[in-house]
């Protein structure tokens, strides 16, 4: 017995349920064939056995009949036509009508098997009648009992066959959302390390080596001309040029993408482009029909920002609107970047329903934007600032000081 069906996708190997099912039909209707051909009363009577098995056999190894439902037809046919033969010459082939049940069952359409199971059963009644047996119960029982028990049989193991394909398909699902989950957050963790890394860099290594720098440089103008130490001073402050070059190449490697082929303010005017996201690649609808209109405008004369400068305004900017597109219900939003004489501010308006800032709470959703953003702009000795009420939106401020060598036009960026 071998699965038949129209051109159907491969199948799995077989389990070890299966494949005993197969074995044990296998050697039933062998055993029963045997059986009939033994007790056959005339030598045709063997030779209709013998052609019945040899008709089963070819069904079960020949690949038209394990691939397509048609020719799996085609051989129960030929099969029920050499049984029908072998039922006419010997009554002992009644038995073998248990095995074709599951056959019929097994390789036809419910629509057709049914009928199949029923007709095998009234030839094979027919049939012990024709060769002169004493009508009993026991004539139709037995054949219409094996073939209620057929019938409940296959039905009940291909629902449970469907039910088990569908939970696998189910935990595979499960399987493979853990995987992109796991991969999501390797990659948000991995983010997350490389500010960190860049930020690190910029306030240790980089800040110490610039200031190592200005204290060489001084050092440098206090010495006479004529001092002996004026050129290993000035070697070593050659080097420690070198070096913070190599401390900034380092903070660029770990720049976000979003920052790496421009400037904060065309990394925040891509931000409000119709159909950006939040971060980039993330479906998300700025500026289109299914969120708010963002408007970006910049204020004073742009500067070159620190890294860590520039990696903050733009998650504290994304962080903002995330939340103005799934908790404002706002029409428009606007995001302005202010350059001043001390500080660079970012402010996110929206005019959306608006809450109680006080009354905002960590949540098992999420709820901790504004405590990171606040973080995030403390961490740089910068200030954060939320207004809002309910029914007259928010606005969300953030500033950060900037020093003369900030402002400078070869600080921020690179460092």
């Amino acid at each position: 017995m071998a699965p038949h069906s129209s051109p159907r996708p491969a199948r799995r190997p077989l389990t070890p349920a299966p494949f005993v099912l197969r074995l044990c039909l296998h050697l039933l209707m062998a055993g029963l064939l045997v059986l009939a051909a033994v007790r056959a009363h005339s030598a045709a009577g063997t030779v209709a056995a013998a052609v019945t098995g040899v008709v089963y056999a070819a069904g079960s190894y020949l690949p038209p009949v394990r691939t397509s439902r048609r020719a799996a037809a085609v051989w129960l046919g030929v099969l029920g036509a050499s049984w029908l033969a072998m039922l006419w010459l010997t009554p002992e082939a009644l038995w073998v009508a248990f095995p074709l049940y599951f056959l019929q069952l097994h390789l036809l359409p419910v629509r057709w098997s049914l009928p199949a199971v029923a007709l095998t059963a009234g030839a094979a009644i027919l049939s012990y009648v024709g060769h002169g047996a004493a009508l009993n119960p026991g004539v139709f029982i037995g054949p219409l009992l094996g073939a209620a028990v057929a019938v409940a049989t296959v039905l009940g193991y291909q629902a449970l066959y469907r039910e088990s394909e569908r939970r696998r398909r189910l935990i595979e699902e499960l399987i493979g959302a853990r995987a992109e989950l796991a991969a999501a957050e390797r990659h948000a963790g991995t983010l997350a390390e490389r500010e960190r890394l860049a930020r690190e860099i910029h306030d240790t290594l980089a800040q110490g080596l610039s200031s190592i720098q200005l204290l060489l440089r001084a050092a440098e103008r206090a010495l006479p001309p004529d001092s002996p130490a004026a050129g290993h001073i000035e070697r070593a402050r050659r080097a420690a040029q070198d070096n913070l070059a190599e401390a900034r190449r380092f903070v660029r490697a770990l720049t976000p993408s979003d920052l790496e082929h421009g400037s904060l303010a065309a990394a925040l005017e891509r931000l409000c482009e119709p159909g950006a996201g939040p971060y980039g690649s993330e479906a998300g609808a700025y500026g289109s029909e299914a969120g708010p209109r963002v408007r970006f405008s910049v204020s004073g004369t742009p500067v070159e920002l620190p890294t860590p400068y520039e990696v903050a305004l733009l998650r504290i900017a994304q962080s903002a609107l995330a939340n103005t597109v799934r908790h404002a219900s706002a029409s428009r939003a606007e995001i302005t970047l202010s350059f001043m004489d001390a500080s660079v501010t970012l402010d996110v308006v929206d005019d959306g329903e608006g809450f109680e800032p006080g009354s905002v709470r960590p949540s098992s959703e999420g709820g901790f934007g504004l405590p990171a953003m606040r973080a995030r702009a403390e961490s740089l000795g910068g200030t954060f600032t939320v207004e809002s009420a309910p029914g007259q939106g928010t606005a969300v401020a953030v500033s950060l000081p900037l020093s003369p060598e900030d402002r400078s036009p070869t600080a921020g960026g690179t460092a």
